[in-house]
């Protein structure tokens, strides 16, 4: 069960609000809901042969299983959560999906203790109810519903006990090991891109081991294509934990008066074609044209993309206003914001164009592609 902080979203949002825990939003991903039916039924099967239940019993028992052991994944997410809290750390929300869950933070933990304690707090909630499961297992008779339900959830959060601690990102592990890199070496990247080297390594193990539990019978086919789900999710976390690394090394490089690329006025209702002579002719390399008023105030961008897409023979008859961007559709960013809060607004308000300010005045225009390029220079880009 991983933590996301502020640099890294969720492709396709975090899925369905069904509500708040503690004041934390809770979400559903749908990939949640496929696993959690196919759980019950597989389940289901197992404790009808088991207890020598009826059909509807079994799917009584399966439901109930999904239920208890999404609730243990939870609270494994609340021990984060509210740690993080604990040590100043706001919690956008938590997210059950497909493979458990994770909790999204806006920020990273100030120190490597907080980063420990953090990362460590979940897998201890789970070692706990581990614990709890074990001792109802062996307090109920045996052979009945409930003794069946409390070994199976002891079983589950042993497992996401041990598990989770595996010094590799994106487990807790590997969070709580670039905590300890960290704190030796006084250098938080390095102790990402060490952490993430060895949750590939992780991911690798994972797949070996379980490929050969299923062909010595040990594991059964039909839950291989699940558990080498596992190790690619590992491996694609771990990659992109040890890529996050390389980046973030580079904010400070994030320098809004040279990045931006420079505005070149055209006043309201000039056609496209002769904006864009004026612009070439005399304005800056790269510049971008900047709509203003009859009082040169400025109004909007002219969108190059747009722009780009009109046939050159309609150019000179369209102006530059059916072309452009209202500036008060575009996020803005203030000349002088460090790579830490450019990168925060980028995360925030997701584009392609940031007006950047110096007071009321537009100085420059931030290209997310030139950003791009700036923190990913070996990086083939679509341009």
């Amino acid at each position: 069960m991983e933590q996301t902080s502020r640099p890294r979203r969720r492709p396709g949002g975090p899925g369905l609000t069904v509500g708040r825990i503690f004041g934390v939003p809770l979400h559903l991903n749908g990939s949640m809901l496929l696993l959690s039916a196919l759980v019950a039924v597989l389940y289901a099967e197992f404790a009808r042969h088991q207890l020598a239940l009826p059909q509807l019993g079994g799917y009584v028992i399966g439901v109930g299983f999904v239920v208890s052991l999404l609730g243990s994944v939870l609270l494994h997410e609340l021990g984060h959560a509210l740690t993080a809290r604990r040590y100043g750390i706001g919690v956008r929300g938590i997210t059950l999906e497909l493979l458990g869950g994770y909790t999204e933070m806006d920020r990273d933990a100030p120190t490597p203790r907080v980063d420990l304690l953090v990362s460590l707090a979940g897998p201890a909630v789970s070692a706990v109810l581990g614990v709890l499961a074990v001792a109802a297992t062996l307090a109920l008779p045996d052979r009945t519903v409930a003794n069946q339900l409390a070994f199976q959830l002891a079983v589950s959060n042993v497992i996401v006990a041990v598990f989770n601690i595996l010094p590799g990102l994106p487990l807790d592990g590997g969070r709580a090991l670039r905590a300890a890199v960290w704190a030796l070496t006084s250098d938080r990247h390095r102790g990402t891109e060490v952490a993430g080297w060895i949750g590939r390594a992780v991911a690798a193990g994972t797949a070996l081991l379980v490929a050969a539990l299923t062909l010595t019978r040990h594991l059964s086919p039909l839950a291989l294509p699940l558990m080498l789900l596992v190790a690619f999710t590992l491996w694609r976390g771990a990659g992109q934990s040890i890529r996050y690394a390389r980046i973030s090394r580079r904010f400070p490089l994030i320098d809004l008066s040279r990045l931006a690329r420079p505005v070149w006025p055209v006043p309201t209702g000039t056609p496209l074609a002769e904006a864009q002579r004026r612009g070439d002719e005399a304005g800056p390399v790269g510049a971008v044209l900047l709509v203003t008023d009859g009082a040169g105030r400025p109004l909007a961008l002219v969108d190059p993309v747009a722009a780009a897409a009109v046939p050159a023979e309609r150019r000179p008859w369209l102006a530059v206003d059916a072309v452009s961007r209202s500036l008060a559709a575009l996020p803005a960013l203030p000349l002088g914001t460090d790579g830490e809060a450019v990168m925060e607004a980028v995360q925030t308000h997701p584009g392609a164009q940031y007006v950047v300010t110096a007071g009321e005045d537009v100085v420059g225009v931030l290209h997310i592609a030139d950003l791009a390029r700036l923190l990913e220079p070996d990086r083939k880009m679509n341009t």
